[in-house]
């Protein structure tokens, strides 16, 4: 039962801050319910959904788009003898505000819930269990550049959530986020960023002084069909090692009665890793919910 509320808290809390965003869109869209009634509008003059070009904003991070993806990972070669798995679910939803002038401010709330099998410590011992690893808030304000290139920059803060040690660093972090990106026809480029100092908690399990860059460029045909590679290196300056895994998958946008989903999957390789992190090779699938303004 506490493990049930420590898992569903951080989601309830997550779940009002959403409806409190999508909640702005309520009045306007009751006026259309009610001019359809009273014939003023007609209802099947719904806007047409636009997949290839929802497929290439859900490529950039930082489009003025409400998505809500999870994504589920699984890793292998995890613990001192490198024998356990991990597995991870992360829910991480993208509501932009727009604060006038095409300027935007966008934030990303993470939670991450990870389950490991057979995972060895340091001192030998075996564990198996799940739980909440951290609780990520990433934010950008993103300026209209009038131009293909665009940026965006923002505070960056992680929790533990209370977290035993065992799914992760027991500290507090701080930092800066920051992305820069280039929409050229199918093609989606750039680097995501963050940099982020411990304010606090016990270093025992990992500390948050990191440093995280993820290179990343996507193709998206006329079909709705992304293309993704990207690699995603966190470097902790204490232990001065670099987890980096290099991801390759491919994803479908599809619409179900008037609502964009996307479904994507693919292999990932650890070109590098921290002692007692993931190795070798492991998978990822995600699939996000489009909410149309």
């Amino acid at each position: 039962m506490k493990f049930t509320l420590k898992i569903f808290t951080p989601l309830v809390a997550l779940g009002f801050i959403s409806i409190s965003v999508f909640a702005q869109e309520i009045p306007a869209r009751a006026g259309t319910i009610s001019a359809e009634k009273s014939g003023e509008v007609s209802v099947s003059a719904k806007p047409e959904v636009n997949s290839v070009d929802i497929a290439k904003k859900l490529a950039n991070p930082i489009a003025n788009m409400i998505s809500v993806p999870l994504q589920y990972e699984f890793s292998r070669g995890v613990g001192k003898n490198q024998g356990g798995s991990e597995q991870s679910l992360l829910f991480q939803p993208v509501a932009p505000f727009n604060i006038g002038g095409g300027d935007v401010f966008i934030v990303r709330p993470i939670v991450a819930g990870v389950r490991e099998v057979s995972v060895q410590d340091a001192s030998g011992k075996s564990f198996s269990g799940y739980g909440i690893a951290s609780v990520t808030l990433e934010s950008f304000y993103a300026p209209n550049t009038n131009s293909s290139w665009i940026w965006g920059i923002g505070p960056y803060a992680q929790s533990p959530s209370g977290n035993s040690g065992k799914f992760g660093s027991q500290q507090t972090g701080a930092g800066v986020t920051g992305v820069v990106l280039n929409r050229d026809g199918p093609w989606t480029y750039g680097l995501l960023g963050y940099q982020s100092w411990n304010v606090g908690g016990n270093p025992t399990f990992g500390t948050q002084n990191n440093l995280y860059g993820q290179p990343f460029v996507a193709y998206t045909n006329k079909e709705a069909w992304t293309y993704t590679v990207n690699m995603e290196a966190l470097y902790n300056y204490d232990a001065h090692r670099t987890s980096n895994p290099l991801y390759a998958g491919v994803s479908k946008l599809m619409v179900f009665d008037g609502v964009p989903v996307s479904f994507g999957a693919g292999p990932m390789y650890y070109v590098s890793n921290t002692p007692g992190g993931p190795s070798g090779w492991g998978a990822r699938a995600t699939a996000t919910l489009v909410i149309l303004k």
